[in-house]
């Protein structure tokens, strides 16, 4: 499946929250992820811009199979062109990442990160917060269109969205999320 989500970064939560609200998104809740990356040992996947992710958000746990398109830059100086994105929800964290290690991936790094996700219609709204860089907005929903449409009854700058990942926002602030084994809120560990 194509995942259509653009990001603007530096956002003012306090202000963007009440633009929520005034286009009618319900606030669905905060919660705190623990992310984990993995790869083959001999780093197949990144050599495709691809990657497993196992992931707790809210009440459920999700192994998830991502594949960067149109890939331009690592850096963030340029944009993607979407992601393809395979999910499924699994029921224990340590169980499936021992079902990973038992088919011989191994974890490329541990990550946190802080959400606050709002839903209007068939957008959702996720207000993120990672280590060492500064909160920003990520917005998917079905269609470009409808995330421009979005972006526009919330008075955000269309030009300004990003198309990206995680990674490639961490290269705009001048690191690479890749030179950390552990990039958490109370300690971060470079390779």
């Amino acid at each position: 499946m194509e995942e259509f989500e653009i990001k603007f970064l530096e956002v003012d939560v306090l202000e963007l929250e009440k633009k929520l609200i005034a286009i009618g998104a319900k606030k669905i809740g905060e919660t705190f992820s623990r992310v984990e990356n993995f790869d083959f040992p001999d780093f197949r996947l990144k050599k495709i811009n691809g990657w497993v992710r196992l992931r707790t958000e809210f009440d459920k746990t999700t192994l998830t199979y991502k594949e960067r398109q149109g890939v331009t830059s690592d850096d963030g100086s340029t944009k993607d062109h979407g992601m393809k994105e395979l999910e499924v929800v699994v029921g224990d964290f340590n169980t499936t990442k021992n079902l990973l290690f038992a088919i011989g991936l191994i974890v490329k790094f541990e990550q946190e990160r802080k959400r606050i996700r709002w839903i209007k219609d068939d957008i959702e709204f996720d207000i993120d917060t990672w280590p060492l860089v500064p909160t920003y907005l990520e917005i998917e929903g079905p269609s470009m269109e409808k995330l421009k449409e979005i972006s526009e009854e919330l008075g955000l700058d269309w030009e300004k969205h990003f198309i990206g990942s995680f990674g490639q926002v961490c290269g705009i602030y001048g690191f690479s999320d890749h030179d950390y084994t552990v990039l958490k809120f109370d300690k971060q560990i470079k390779k």
